[in-house]
């Protein structure tokens, strides 16, 4: 492991050392060693959802997550060429040495079954995925695992991780859709990935055509390369904007479209996070949900800077969308519109136009208003037809429209908190 050039700082160091030692048959190959190794194998296993040789599926995901100079170009160009390629071909060979380790020979210095663990393990009846990993990202590993194992030469197998970096990228923005930021002990912005996203997709979201429309024609041109606008979604609560954003993540993912969280308190955070992913082959979208500003709070001038205001250009890859109950997201009293003559601001105009201009920064605005009675209707038939609810649908209707004067008004969000309760509490009370 000490003759790597690029591909160092790699993760689960401790298992690396452990099966080099078993493979050598040095004094450290006890069953204690092999079984410490077999453990922590076993719990990525879970953790993620691998499959097959446990050994093989480690030493993939240990590829595709090392961030080095030569991942995160290829990731970007494909194959690169040159001296830096010819430096990947080194570490190649001695991933294929690792890969090449005979895990029943080697099993046979235990005397016990650890190898069968490790080269064919099986998930439980019916699981297939992990606790991390969705079925989808699992399966690429594991194919691709199969794959790298079944090489012929370095050659052969810099080609299909070549391929695999251009396809789906390196490190954690090839195996997530969505990321928050936190701050680590040392206080340094840390960008950390949202393993379980709800799966929900434009099309399960009733009516809203337009809406829907617009967002999905900013976002493919966005992706395309084309020219796009930062969006405000704007407009009554429960009535679908953050679940627009949902929906186009799940389903423009594929094309490379990743997202990442912001909250108000971290607007000192973006600058770093800018930084950090501007360069990346992927598409992201800030996301700042149920954004608004009171006049205490001055967050929003800094936030204005950094959406369209300062020296350095826009990265190309990188766009604003938020959501938020106020057309203007700051606060806006009677006082902002009487004569200044009886108020304390001698330019009151200029007051006024200070707190508009950050929605102007949003070159698309899309507003989502409460549905009417006829519109709310269909949206609780149509919820229970995809739900298959046996309720009549006059009687589901009168109990719906009973449940949305006590409950926050008509919405979608109302029509799908009703359908909860009647899956969960009002058929079972009608079946006792």
């Amino acid at each position: 492991m000490d003759e790597l050039i690029l591909y160092r700082n790699l993760k689960h160091e401790d298992i690396f050392t452990g099966m080099c030692a078993l493979a050598g048959n040095t004094e450290g190959s006890s069953n204690d060693l092999a079984t410490r190794v077999v453990s922590e194998l076993i719990n990525l296993a879970v953790r993620y959802g691998f499959e097959g040789n446990l050994w093989h599926c480690f030493l993939s995901y240990t590829l595709i997550n090392n961030e080095n100079p030569y991942t995160l170009r290829a990731e970007r160009r494909g194959e690169t060429g040159g001296t830096l390629e010819d430096a990947a071909l080194h570490d190649i060979r001695v991933f294929m040495r690792l890969f090449r380790f005979d895990l029943m020979s080697m099993g046979k210095n235990w005397g016990s079954s650890i190898p069968e663990l490790l080269s064919d393990f099986r998930l439980s009846h019916g699981e297939n995925e992990g606790e991390t990993f969705n079925k989808r990202i699992r399966d690429r590993i594991v194919g691709l695992s199969q794959r790298l194992a079944g090489a012929a030469d370095e050659s052969s197998f810099l080609k299909e991780l070549n391929s695999y970096y251009r396809d789906f990228g390196v490190g954690k923005y090839g195996q997530h859709k969505a990321f928050r930021i936190r701050h680590d002990a040392g206080s340094k912005m840390v960008i950390e990935p949202i393993t379980r996203v709800k799966h929900v997709y434009l099309d399960d979201l009733i009516g809203l055509e337009r809406q829907k429309k617009r967002l999905k024609d900013n976002t493919e041109a966005f992706l395309k390369g084309r020219k796009a606008n930062n969006v405000l979604l704007f407009g009554d609560a429960g009535t679908g904007k953050s679940t627009c954003i949902k929906g186009i993540l799940n389903e423009y993912f594929e094309d490379g479209l990743r997202v990442i969280e912001i909250f108000k308190h971290q607007f000192k955070d973006i600058n770093d996070v800018v930084k950090e992913i501007k360069n990346r082959n992927y598409k992201f979208i800030i996301y700042m949900d149920d954004l608004s500003f009171e006049d205490a709070e001055v967050e929003y001038k800094y936030l204005k800077a950094v959406i369209e205001g300062g020296l350095e250009k826009k990265p190309d890859n990188i766009r604003i969308y938020a959501t938020s109950n106020r057309r203007h997201l700051i606060h806006e009293g009677f006082s902002d519109k009487l004569d200044r003559k009886v108020t304390d601001d001698i330019h009151e105009s200029d007051t006024v136009q200070e707190k508009l201009s950050l929605s102007d920064r949003f070159g698309e605005k899309i507003y989502f208003g409460r549905p009417g009675k006829k519109e709310f209707d269909s949206i609780v038939l149509e919820l229970a037809h995809r739900r298959k609810i046996p309720v009549e649908d006059d009687y589901l209707l009168y109990e719906a429209n009973k449940w949305e004067l006590s409950h926050g008004g008509k919405s979608g969000r109302t029509a799908e908190q009703f359908m909860d309760y009647v899956e969960g509490i009002f058929l079972e009370e009608k079946r006792t």
